[in-house]
């Protein structure tokens, strides 16, 4: 193999690594945008999750003080019996 010829040939080859890590850009931008993709929704799902468990207290705590109204009525009635 002649100079010219390994030079030709190491182009060629720079030129296929070239294209290869083009590639291999592409394919990771990709990756990025699906992972945040992902995680936009996943935190727009906890979102709905603190939305809800906080209605969920909410609403313990409100069955809790009728709980105790209806203890206190109870108690009231058996009181005037």
């Amino acid at each position: 193999m002649t100079t010219d010829e390994d030079i030709a040939s190491v182009v060629g080859q720079l030129a296929d690594i070239s294209r290869t890590v083009e590639e291999m850009k592409g394919q990771l931008r990709a990756l990025r945008e699906r992972a945040d993709s992902q995680q936009v929704r996943a935190n727009s799902q906890q979102d709905r999750t603190d939305v809800q468990q906080g209605r969920i207290d909410f609403a313990a705590r409100e069955l809790d003080k009728v709980s105790d109204r209806l203890q206190a009525a109870e108690n009231a009635l058996q009181d005037s019996i």
